[in-house]
């Protein structure tokens, strides 16, 4: 990477574009937080919790849903809680161990969460539509190569 100007260290445009990026990601996250509420009334983290039990069709433990997420346990439990009252998740208990369930989509949920997602993905395209193809595939790739430094540093 090349200085953005010679009299200014490449460390402050590094930290330019962070802020840059943080501002950029909190404007779109409030802005699809706020459609789910008034499209779906449902939020952000329900959604979340439905994408990675989406990918994971055979379900998930609590502690690795958690994982997924990167939040505690605490705060995936009064989704999930949440989720199945309104019959989206069910938990299914381990055979062997009491003590232990997944957690899954219910046909209802998968469902739900294909209409949410179809919305969620126009949302997000919409919102982004400043970036052509090719340029949000070279973010991304810049992007993928911060997170592998990031991972490599101690």
């Amino acid at each position: 990477m090349t200085d953005p100007t010679p009299q200014e260290p490449v460390s402050k445009a590094r930290l330019r574009l962070w802020l840059r990026l943080l501002k950029s990601t909190r404007r779109i996250e409030a802005e699809l937080r706020e459609r789910l509420r008034r499209e779906f009334a449902s939020t952000l983290p329900r959604f979340d919790v439905m994408s990675a039990l989406e990918r994971h069709g055979d379900g998930l433990k609590m502690s690795a849903l958690s994982d997924a997420l990167m939040v505690s346990n605490g705060n995936v439990t009064g989704i999930v809680d949440w989720l199945v009252r309104h019959g989206l998740v069910e938990r299914v208990r381990q055979p062997g161990d009491k003590r232990v369930s997944l957690v899954r989509l219910t046909e209802k949920g998968r469902e739900e969460f294909a209409r949410q997602a179809t919305a969620h993905e126009a949302w997000v395209s919409a919102l982004l539509a400043g970036f052509d193809g090719d340029e949000a595939e070279r973010l991304n790739t810049c992007l993928e190569r911060a997170a592998r430094g990031m991972e490599e540093t101690p």
